[in-house]
């Protein structure tokens, strides 16, 4: 029987980014299902947390400290077992912890199944971003990953509308089936994960290279010795021999000591990664993810129905206007997308900063006040708008292509888990925050999006259009931690070296001989190959960038003293 039922080139990728997209939608109906339920008068009564802010915060945000553990443990269990299998675990203990969340009678075994349903949606949100980069071409891998959190989004829309939906039942039913709709998205993994392709740059990393070229040529849609597959195979083990060669001990990398001139710029990698997750965090999407229909409750005043009404509303509206985000992830860029949104972030926020202080200022009157409370509700839909766009995708992208092939897990999980744990402390803050601060809450967000600017302009290199060989070559001959008057760094295209370099190798891997020492190419099966594998690298070299000034200098040379043509 021919693997992955006959499936190959788009259709094989097409069901990848369905199982990934499966899990991130799983991931975003857990953010929003309990923003529902946590205003349901049935699940406040059995659980003895009615006028309690604190213990309805914790009953909340202790699932973000499950996935912040399940995050971490994905350093250690994430390499060996590989990502299909990562996935699998994650999602059975998420069965689990839903199981327990579904029959809970009381606090303590609601909050274990928050942790335990955490720990395993934290596992497979750091490994699937990595499962759908490894397996995807460099120019769709962005819009792949991005169309993954769209996905996400239409699962926090879904459970916005089976929460409202619910509501009129009344009961536990209200609370405890939106709590069992998790299952439809595990027995969409269960049914997917098992027969799709394992990354094939894992596959190298654990020297099984005859099955990773196999999946290569899968996944491209071509046959295993054309010259476009050699070349990338043996481009991903030259990363490989790289890696083991210059990598960073974990006992030096959380000692600071990176080697000479940097290794594989490994900390640095890793920070940046983090740093993507932890913005995306103290951006303030959580305080209305979780809570919005208590935001309008209590800061803009609406009744529960329609605060219900209102949040379900506006998940159709972010899921809507973040599809704006998938044919520009690559041409914007990851660099202008986080800017330009965190700066109408910002722009959001303190426009809802003043609208909910002017609309508890008993100096105006009733209808003033409500006009700045509609006013409010306008720069909430708005604030949606430009995170669905720019900063719901590319921080999880983003830990996936700038982290180096041996530190891709790892630095994934890092990610992950500081997404997790911000998460966390968002959650946990954000009841209290608002009983005590009022509109002053929301001041602190307005002053995080607007800092987000500086820092991505000054320290973070673009990786849309670049494979991740091309981003380990950059950190390899780059060591300038400022990055912002480096072209090859800014650009939102591919750099004209990249593209040439690529197009030189299948252009000499073209000139092989058949494996185990058979006859010779004839020159027309020469043409018609390198016809076939350089047509998109063509293309691509039309578009790229010109070379940068410092081309010249840096041409011929890797700056490693390997060569991937070198690699057997």
């Amino acid at each position: 029987m021919a693997p992955f039922f006959g499936l190959k080139g788009g259709w094989l990728t097409f069901w990848v980014t369905v199982a990934c997209a499966t899990d991130m939608m799983l991931f975003g109906y857990d953010q929003g299902v309990f923003g529902g339920v946590i205003v349901t008068e049935d699940f406040l009564d059995l659980l003895g947390i009615r006028n309690n802010p604190s213990l309805q915060s914790t009953v909340t945000s202790v699932y973000d400290l499950g996935c912040f553990l399940g995050a971490l443990s994905v350093l250690w269990i994430g390499e060996p077992l590989g990502r299909k299998k990562t996935v699998m675990m994650g999602t059975a203990i998420m069965a689990i912890g839903a199981i327990l969340q579904i029959s809970a009678s009381d606090i303590a075994q609601m909050i274990v199944g928050r942790v335990v349903a955490g720990i395993g949606n934290g596992i497979n949100t750091s490994t699937a971003p990595v499962w759908q980069g490894e397996t995807s071409k460099a120019s769709w891998r962005g819009k792949l990953v991005v169309i993954e959190m769209i996905l996400n989004i239409f699962g926090f829309m879904l459970s916005n509308w089976v929460t409202f939906g619910f509501s009129y039942i009344g009961g536990s039913a209200a609370w405890r089936v939106p709590l069992a709709v998790q299952f439809l998205f595990i027995f969409i993994l269960c049914a997917t994960v098992p027969w799709l392709p394992e990354s094939p740059r894992w596959l190298i990393t654990r020297d099984r290279v005859d099955e990773a070229n196999r999946i290569l040529a899968c996944i491209e849609d071509r046959d295993v010795n054309d010259p476009y597959i050699v070349t990338q195979s043996r481009e991903i083990r030259w990363a490989v021999q790289y890696e083991r060669r210059h990598a960073v001990p974990w006992k030096d990398l959380l000692r600071g000591r990176t080697g000479a001139g940097g290794g594989t710029s490994t900390l640095r990698r890793v920070i940046l990664g983090m740093g993507t997750q932890a913005m995306q965090q103290f951006s303030g999407i959580n305080v209305t993810s979780y809570y919005f229909p208590l935001v309008l409750i209590q800061s803009v005043g609406l009744s529960d129905k329609r605060a219900r009404l209102l949040a379900a509303c506006n998940s159709v509206s972010y899921l809507l206007f973040s599809l704006i985000g998938i044919p520009n992830v690559e041409k914007w860029g990851r660099r202008r997308m986080m800017m330009y949104c965190a700066f109408g972030q910002g722009i959001c926020y303190m426009a809802i900063t003043i609208c909910i202080r002017y609309n508890k200022a008993d100096f105006l009157g009733p209808a003033l006040q409500r006009q700045f409370a509609e006013a409010s509700i306008a720069f909430f839909f708005l604030y949606y708008v430009f995170f669905g766009i720019g900063w719901q995708g590319v921080p999880w992208l983003y830990p996936t292509e700038i982290n180096s092939l041996s530190m891709r897990t790892k630095g994934a999980a890092l990610g992950t888990a500081t997404n997790w744990i911000v998460n966390f402390m968002v959650v946990e803050i954000t009841p209290p925050g608002i009983a005590t601060l009022g509109w002053s809450f929301y001041i602190i967000w307005t002053v995080f999006n607007f800092a987000f600017i500086p820092i991505v302009y000054l320290f973070y290199p673009e990786t849309a259009g670049r494979s991740l060989e091309d981003v380990d070559r950059f950190f390899q001959d780059n060591q300038d931690i400022l990055i912002y008057k480096d072209k090859d760094a800014t650009s939102s295209k591919r750099p004209f070296r990249y593209v040439e370099r690529e197009l030189q190798q299948v252009r000499r891997h073209s000139f092989a001989r058949s494996p185990a020492g058979s006859r010779t190419i004839t020159a027309a099966e020469i043409r018609s190959a390198l016809q076939r594998s350089s047509n998109t690298l063509v293309r691509d070299m039309a578009a790229a960038d010109k070379p940068s000034s410092t081309y010249a200098d840096r041409r011929g040379s890797s700056g490693s003293g390997i060569d991937p043509l070198d690699v057997a």
